[in-house]
This record gives structure tokens, sequence and C-alpha cells, in this order.
């Protein structure tokens, strides 16, 4: 394995301008996410518990399908319940041992829905399609073999890439984000839904924030009152970002707004996914929370696939898990990213290109530093085959940052 190592500006403030975007807790292509994930862990947890081995699985293709409803101040109710699709393969028996997966599909979803969306019902408002069948013979037979030498093999060609550490608006992005989707659970403002999508742009003129709530009408007794919790929502927002920088901060909230038309972003729910947006796995945030398209991004989506030998989830953590490590153990660099390709059939452990980029700002040699970053990245590769069980426990995880928590 040979690992390529170049030093330079490889961080967001090396552009003009930067923009960033985090989807909530709420969104459509959050749930989506959230739900193959839970599946897919549930499925891990279950072959442990009664198989001893993670089996062969990946659940990584959702889609929400939205419902229709009627919203208004005071009420609201929904119509027709949003519907959600949960697909893949999956090891459905083993000897005797059935897999429950419509049961584990339907039951985690259900719970994820309960705890996370405050003012939706999951046996009301949604309805849970799981639509898993056995895996391809091939694919199948590649997990065995892995499984046999003890040298898990991967499961398919793909990329991850990794950078750190996160840009003060990345921070900003995030940490508002996460202000306003929990300003029911932790603040009892039950009016604010938890679907917030934050779009941060940085350029010259400083940092502004656009953001999407989608408000609650049974918490809202008329438009006033919409327009204050709005106004709440812009303050919430403001002071969130004050918490991790100094720079005004200029939010606008729900910008598409036409209060004197009486058109404002209202739902029953507190998810667009009610009636107004689809969702789908792989269209929202990257694992580490972001949306961020002038650093390395990949399309891959992460969510569900399995967490032994699908490098599609596995590289894009360690990436990330390098770059953390880079920048934490070599006082030298500033940022760091990496990018790793992998090849299907390949040992997990050995990708067919690692690239390293660095930010040093006294621009250190590159061979003053190779040996230190070789050996980083190989103790982090040579642990690759050990994250599902992180994974599993939830100390490691998708769309959030720190990574390991």
């Amino acid at each position: 394995m040979e690992i390529s190592l170049t030093s330079g500006p490889v961080g967001a403030d090396a552009g003009r301008a930067e923009v960033v975007e985090r989807k909530g807790l709420g969104h459509p292509d959050t749930i989506c996410d959230a739900l193959a994930e839970r599946l897919g862990l549930a499925l891990s947890r279950f072959y442990l518990e009664r198989l001893g081995a993670i089996h062969h699985h990946n659940v990584d293709k959702a889609l929400l399908w939205s419902g229709v409803t009627r919203p208004r101040f005071g009420g609201g109710e929904v119509i027709e319940p949003l519907e959600i699709f949960l697909a893949g393969r999956a090891t459905l028996e083993v000897g005797d041992v059935r897999v429950p997966v419509d049961e584990l599909a339907v039951e985690g979803s259900r719970a994820w829905l309960r705890e996370h969306l405050h003012a939706l019902d999951p046996e009301a408002h949604a309805r849970v399609r799981p639509l898993v069948r056995p895996g391809s013979p091939d694919l199948a037979e590649l997990y065995a073999r892995g499984a046999k030498t003890g040298r898990w093999l991967a499961n398919d060609t793909s990329c991850g890439v990794g950078y750190a550490p996160l840009s003060e608006l990345e921070t900003v992005v995030d940490r508002v984000e996460r202000a306003l989707s929990a300003a029911a659970r932790e603040r009892g403002q039950l009016e604010v839904g938890e679907d917030v999508k934050v779009m941060g742009v940085r350029d010259a003129g400083g940092i502004r924030l656009t953001v999407g709530t989608a408000f609650v009408g049974r918490y809202l007794r008329d438009l006033d009152a919409y327009l204050a919790a709005r106004d709440g929502v812009a303050e919430m927002a403001r002071e969130a970002a004050a918490t991790v920088t100094a720079a005004d901060v200029a939010v606008a909230v729900n910008a598409a707004d036409d209060p004197a038309a009486g058109s404002v972003y209202l739902t029953v729910t507190g998810t667009s996914g009610e009636c107004g947006d689809d969702g789908e796995a792989g269209r929202g945030n990257r694992v580490n929370g972001l949306i961020a398209p002038g650093r390395p991004m990949t399309m891959e989506s992460v969510a569900g696939k399995n967490p032994v030998t699908h490098v599609g989830k596995l590289y894009n953590l360690v990436a990330g898990l390098i770059c953390e490590a880079l920048v934490e153990w070599l006082p030298e660099v500033r940022e760091a990213r990496c990018m790793l390709v992998s090849r299907i059939g390949w040992p997990i452990r050995e990708p067919q290109i690692v690239d390293v980029g660095l930010g040093c700002p006294d621009r250190v040699p590159e061979a003053q530093l190779a040996e230190r970053v070789s050996e980083i990245v190989r103790d982090h590769l040579a642990g690759v085959d050990q994250l599902w069980q992180e994974l599993v426990a939830g100390t490691l995880a998708v769309d959030r940052w720190p990574l390991r928590q």
C-alpha cells in the first residue's frame, strides 16, 4: 500500500467563499438515513445475539413518500400518512433461525420517529413498508470467505473521504441546526418542529444563515404567534452561533413566507415529509453531519450498509478518523484531508490508494512528516475491521461530529 502525501492549502479558508448545509433530524432525507442505519444496526445486533456473528446485509436504500395534510393554526389534520420504504438485502435465514427483518424494520422505525419527532404519531401519521430480500449469492460468498479466513474483504469498489478540523462556518451551521432541532425537547418550545435546514454562506460580507423551520400549527394560535415564534428561532440561531464565533451572523428564517398573503411554513407533524417534500437515503448529510461542496465529498450513501465489509461506510468513517488524528497528534499540521479507494475482493485493510493532504502554516517539508503520517494511517487501517464494534455500541456513528463520542 502506497501513501501519497502532499502539503499546501487544503481547508475551507483556501477559497474566496464557503457554503455549508446541514439537514436536521426531521428533514425527509435525514429520516431516511436514520431509519436505514437503525435497521442495519438492528440486524447486526440480532445476528450477534442469536447467531454469534454479523451476517451479510446491506439495507441502504430508503424512500420517504410524503403524505397529505391540512395544517392550520390551533390544529391541523393528517389526511394521508407519509410512507417509508426500507429496501435492501439481508441474510434472512440461518439454519432454523428466521431473521425477523420486517418486525425489526417497523418497530425500529417507529421507535426512532417516536424518540425524535415530538409532533408525529408513528402509528397514525406514518406507514413503514419493509422491502428486504436475500442478498446475491456471489456477495454472500465473498462475505463468508472473509469470515472464514479472518481477513475481511471489501464488498464494493468505492471511495471514502474525510477532513479535519471543521471550519468556523461548518461549526456554526452544525451548532445552530442542533440547537433548533432540540428546541422542543430541551426548551419545551413545542411549536418548533425538528425539520430544520440550515444553509450557511461565508464571503467578504461575513456569515449569513438561511434557516428553514417547520412550525407545528397546533401550538400556535394565529399568525402573530407564528411571527413571534419565527423571531424566536432567529434569536436562538444567533445565540447558538455566538457560542462558536465572534463574527456577526445574519439570520433569515423561512425566507419564502408571505405573511400578508397568509402563506407561512406551517405543518401538522413538524416535518415537511408530511406533505411538502419526499426523502431518500444518501441525499443528505455526509458522515460528519454536513454537506460542504467546497470540501472533499463522495456521493456514497453510508447509512444502512453493513459495518463489517462495506467500504462505502467504513472508508468514509476511517478517513475522517485519520484526519482527526493527524491534526491532533502532529503539532505541525493545522488541517488534513484523506481519500481512500477500495477494490472489491481485496482486504479492507489494503486500499488501492491512500491520498493525504496536509495544511501546515509553516510549510513543513513533506519528507519531515512522511514517517509519522504513514504510522497514523497504517494504525487506523489496521483497526478498520474492528469499527463494527463501535458502530454497534453506538460510540461511532454516521451524521455527527466528532465521529467518535
